[in-house]
C-alpha cells in the first residue's frame, strides 16, 4: 500500500505539464553514456595541455651505436699456404681500402684475422671480408671469390659427395670423375650453362653463385653422382637454364 501512495504523486506530477502529455520520454543507456565519457576523457587527456608527450633521447653518435668492434677468423690448411702467400696483395687490397677493415695472417694460430675499426662504414662488410677469404681457402680464384665483395646476391654452398650417396673405394672415385668429366669438360659445362664456379676437393663440392643458380648446379651434380649420364644431364640444365631466363 505504502509503495502505490509514492509512486502515484510521482506519475501525477510528470503528466501535469501540458507539453510533455502523451509523450514519452527516452531513457539512455548507462554503457553508452559511460563509452562517451571515458571517450571524451581520452581526448581531454591528449588535446590538453597537461598530456604526457613522448620522450626525446639525444642523438647517439655512431661509435657507440656501432659497439665494440668485431673480428672474425678463417682458418687456413697446410696446402693453401703457398697460394695465400702468393696472393697476399690481391686479398689484402680490396679489404682494406673498399672495405675499409683490417686484416692479418696470424702465424701461431694460421689463421686470417679481419677486424673492424673506426673508419669501417658498414657492419655487414665485415661478413663479405670473411665469405671471400673463405672463397679462395676453399679454393676459388681470387678474381672469382672478389665477386662476393662486389655484389650482395652471391653465396657459397659445400657438400660432401657421400652425403648425396654412400659411396666408397672405386665407386666414389668414378662419381668424382662423372662430375669433373674428361679434362673438366663436365664441370666447365655445369659452369658455364648455370653461371657458377665450381671447386672440386678430393670428396668435397664447393659452389659459388646466386641461389637459384647453385640449386641448378647442385642438381645437376647430384644427378652426376647417382648415375645419369652426362648427355641427359646436359639437356636438363639447359631447358631449366631457358626457362630461368624467360621467367625474368
Amino acid at each position: 500500500m505504502d509503495t502505490d501512495k509514492t509512486t502515484l504523486p510521482v506519475a501525477a506530477a510528470a503528466a501535469d505539464g501540458p507539453e510533455d502529455a502523451g509523450s514519452f520520454t527516452t531513457v539512455k543507456s548507462k554503457k553508452s553514456q559511460k563509452r562517451k565519457r571515458e571517450a571524451g576523457g581520452a581526448d581531454m587527456e591528449t588535446e590538453g595541455p597537461g598530456a604526457p608527450k613522448r620522450p626525446q633521447f639525444p642523438a647517439i653518435s655512431s661509435d657507440k651505436l656501432r659497439g665494440p668492434d668485431e673480428m672474425r677468423k678463417v682458418s687456413v690448411p697446410a696446402h693453401r699456404y703457398t697460394p695465400l702467400k702468393e696472393n697476399w696483395l690481391k686479398i689484402f687490397t680490396p679489404i682494406v681500402e673498399n672495405l675499409q677493415l683490417q686484416v692479418r695472417f696470424n702465424l701461431k694460430t694460421r689463421n686470417v684475422e679481419i677486424k673492424t675499426c673506426k673508419e669501417t662504414q658498414d657492419i655487414g662488410s665485415l661478413t663479405k671480408a670473411s665469405d671471400f677469404v673463405k672463397a679462395f681457402v676453399l679454393g676459388f680464384q681470387v678474381e672469382d671469390a672478389l665477386a662476393l665483395i662486389r655484389l650482395d646476391e652471391l653465396f657459397l654452398e659445400s657438400f660432401d659427395v657421400t652425403d648425396v650417396k654412400p659411396l666408397k673405394g672405386d665407386h666414389l672415385s668414378r662419381a668424382i670423375g662423372r662430375i669433373a668429366g674428361k679434362g673438366g669438360k663436365t664441370k666447365f659445362t655445369i659452369e658455364n650453362v648455370t653461371k657458377t664456379r665450381i671447386v672440386l676437393a678430393e670428396t668435397k663440392v664447393h659452389i659459388l653463385g646466386s641461389f637459384q643458380n647453385i640449386k641448378m648446379a647442385r642438381t645437376a651434380i647430384c644427378n652426376l653422382i647417382l648415375g645419369s649420364p652426362p648427355s641427359k644431364v646436359y639437356g636438363n640444365i639447359r631447358v631449366v637454364a631457358s626457362r630461368t631466363a624467360e621467367r625474368f
